[in-house]
């Protein structure tokens, strides 16, 4: 397992990072395009379709994509879309979070496949805006994720349980505890503070997403890490519910080693959205 998991690790990055830091975004924006329809395919069979149903949700997902960039949206951040579709995630992903497992089937499919659909084109097109705006960009948002992840990982293991008795939430994810989350937040605390100085240290051509958010003041700053660190792990814990409401371990074998795509970017679901409207709003 750890050899499979290594070797798809090395297989994606040898796609990906080529792509990311080619000359112009187009390279990255269609590699990514057809990770995001991978995981409308996984969203289809989560919500109980067929796999013609499921094939038909990630060719839905993919005229979505394919439509916004044919409409050069890609090059055209909108505070105003990013503010509603940033706050839809908020009040959204608390109450799904809230209902858990036993909520989740309560919701008509046919809004939960909608939803999902319309979620993961959104998260696509928040990405290759970041990528049009540039690679430091972002990659401070990229990184951010994985870094509230591995400090969670680690903060989890050493100190779950130690402060607080009970769990994160008990019935959608069991090994996720508080002590997690604080290390996942402190983890992006530090990060956001270190990328800010490299910034102004090289005097980068493209502010990061940290830099943008320090320009409005540190508090700024300070509030947006841990406000994308939390929204972080509601983007965990939805496809978590999902997933065990469906009766799945994993959305798909389609990352040996690694489950499917949507196991890899359900953090970035919220937060990459959240991100282009934090930007948005520092510009204002």
């Amino acid at each position: 397992m750890l050899k499979q998991r290594i070797l798809t690790a090395i297989v994606l990055l040898a796609i990906l990072l080529p792509a990311l830091f080619w000359k112009t975004p187009e390279p990255f924006l269609a590699v990514t395009l057809l990770l995001i329809v991978a995981a409308g395919w996984e969203w289809g069979r989560l919500c109980g379709l067929g796999q013609g149903g499921s094939i038909a949700a990630g060719a839905v997902t993919l005229a979505l994509c394919v439509a916004a960039w044919a409409a050069g949206a890609p090059a055209r951040p909108s505070v105003q879309l990013w503010t509603v579709v940033g706050v839809l995630w908020v009040v959204v992903g608390a109450a799904l979070v809230r209902g858990g497992v036993d909520g989740w089937p309560k919701v008509p499919r046919a809004v939960r496949l909608a939803g999902g659909v319309l979620a993961l084109a959104l998260a696509w097109l928040a990405m290759a805006q970041a990528r049009v705006i540039g690679v430091n960009f972002l990659l401070s948002v990229l990184v951010l994720v994985w870094v509230a992840d591995v400090f969670a990982y680690f903060a989890g293991r050493a100190l779950g349980g130690k402060f607080t008795k009970g769990k994160l939430a008990p019935v959608i994810s069991p090994k996720k505890s508080w002590e997690g989350v604080w290390g996942g937040v402190a983890g992006v605390v530090v990060l956001a503070v270190a990328w800010t100085l490299a910034d102004q240290s090289a005097q980068a051509q493209v502010p990061s997403l940290h830099s943008r958010l320090a320009a409005v003041g540190w508090w700024a700053l300070l509030l947006g890490a841990v406000f994308m660190a939390a929204m972080s792990v509601v983007g965990d814990l939805v496809e978590s519910l999902v997933k065990r409401s469906a009766g799945f371990k994993d959305s798909s074998q389609l990352l040996p080693g690694h489950g499917g795509v949507l196991d890899r970017v359900d953090a970035l679901l919220p937060t990459l959205p959240l991100a282009m409207m934090l930007a948005s709003l520092a510009q204002r």
